[in-house]
């Protein structure tokens, strides 16, 4: 399957504002890109890709004072399947973990494990490791929150959102990460496109999503507790601890923003 992707961000600026974005197609999918254009702005500046600390594409410019657009489109190819499951696969010992996944075991800005760990374990603590464990948090957080756009809020965290019981897509990673993070499983947040795609449409404007992935028998897994159910076509950006590591964009000095769209729709055949 073929799926087009892509958006146009304006934002207004008092004076010329540093700012970072994390909007890049993942390294691992860069390989299935068939199709781009390469990243436009308006006015033109100059622009320069690094990678961070967790492998993210980072893209630094200076946008000048007054109204400034950053554009991107392209067709990416993907399976067509659904999210992959395996029930079989196993808790890995923390003593056994790669050092590089140990990080994602550690309380962060809005996953506070050290508030949720008593609780965590109380729920799970009696439940088969492994897959099953992963399920039973992904069940009780899909339960546990109401999801709805006018919930947003910048500074919600997880133990937060389970108090209020209200989120969007993020508050149910951050909640599912800690929980599973209070269990020794490593759990990561997620930035990426998710269309809908073999699911009734969404008659909201097209956004970016947030899910989370745990690792679990030697590899990370994908994982979404907002819709609870296997999907097709997610397209990954960014990977981190929370939201901080992957904010969309962050700029240094006041800005506003005039305009978000993004694109995720399957082509036909």
């Amino acid at each position: 399957m073929l799926i087009r992707l892509g958006y146009e961000i304006s934002i207004e600026c008092a004076e010329p504002t540093p700012v970072i974005s994390l909007l890049e197609i993942h390294k691992d999918r860069q390989a299935d890109i068939k199709r781009q254009t390469r990243v436009l702005t308006s006015p033109s500046v100059p622009t320069r890709l690094y990678q961070d600390l967790h492998g993210n594409g980072c893209r630094r410019f200076t946008a000048p004072a007054g109204t400034f657009r950053i554009l991107y489109d392209a067709v990416i190819e993907d399976s067509g399947e659904t999210d992959a499951v395996n029930t079989l696969a196993r808790e890995v010992p923390v003593a056994e973990l790669p050092d590089e996944v140990l990080g994602y075991l550690l309380g962060s800005r809005y996953c506070e494990t050290d508030h949720l760990s008593n609780l965590a374990w109380q729920l799970f603590g009696h439940l088969p490791s492994g897959w099953a464990r992963v399920q039973a948090i992904v069940d009780y957080v899909h339960n546990r929150l109401s999801f709805g756009y006018g919930y947003a809020r910048s500074t919600r965290t997880a133990a937060q959102a389970h108090e209020e019981r209200v989120g969007v897509c993020r508050d149910f990673a951050h909640l599912a990460i800690t929980l599973c993070r209070c269990m020794n499983i490593p759990a990561r947040y997620v930035n990426g496109y998710l269309g809908d795609i073999g699911v009734p449409v969404d008659p909201a404007p097209m956004d970016f999503s947030a899910w989370f992935e745990v690792y679990l028998g030697g590899r990370w897994w994908s994982c979404d507790a907002r819709h609870n159910q296997r999907r097709i076509g997610r397209i990954l950006m960014a990977t981190g601890r929370d939201a901080t590591d992957v904010a969309l964009t962050t700029s240094f000095g006041a800005t506003t923003l005039k305009q978000f769209e993004v694109i995720t729709n399957e082509l036909p055949v």
